[in-house]
């Protein structure tokens, strides 16, 4: 038998890890304030890793944009592999030239380029997805508060989020 709704389930799953970094802040601001002994100075480090916590779970939730689309990511040693109803691939990480984010798409996609090969086209929602955050936070340079800002902003064209240093960039046709 299920007492929470399933918006309310999936919402908070969204953003588990702001939820756990309050709950330990709470508990260690209780410690500290209330405890005696090596508790407060316990409380007072569970509340700094709470604190941290909650900003990387803000991070994080804000890139989640749920699941249910078409196909599957994976994310293994460097590699992201996505297996769609249509189209797939695998890039290796350090292959990488740039990434971009698609919002005419439907549902957005992130483009995923490499030298010499077909661009990637990964769907925001697609099952798995949301591992693409700690995969694109090693792309050296990468500004995630741009990437996540883009993906909040809409747009009707599509955004370079990042692009390794040294690539030969297309000429420009305007």
């Amino acid at each position: 038998m299920n007492f929470i709704r399933p918006e309310l389930r999936s919402a908070a799953w969204r953003w588990r890890e702001v939820l756990t970094g309050l709950a330990a802040s709470a508990i260690g601001v209780w410690w500290a304030l209330a405890a005696r002994g090596i508790l407060p100075y316990l409380g007072v480090l569970l509340v700094a890793a709470g604190a941290v916590l909650v900003f990387v779970g803000v991070q994080r939730g804000r890139f989640r944009s749920g699941a249910g689309g078409p196909g599957v990511v994976q994310v293994d040693e460097g590699q992201i592999a996505y297996f769609g109803p249509l189209t797939g691939g695998v890039v290796a990480l350090e292959e990488l030239s740039a990434l971009s984010l698609d919002p005419t798409a439907r549902p957005p996609h992130w483009v995923l380029s490499q030298t010499g090969a077909a661009d990637l086209a990964v769907p925001v929602n697609a099952e798995g997805a949301d591992a693409l955050f700690d995969a694109f936070a090693q792309l050296p340079g990468l500004r995630t508060g741009r990437m996540l800002a883009e993906l909040e902003r809409p747009s009707s064209f599509p955004v370079l989020i990042w692009e390794r240093e040294g690539t030969p960039r297309p000429a420009r046709l305007n």
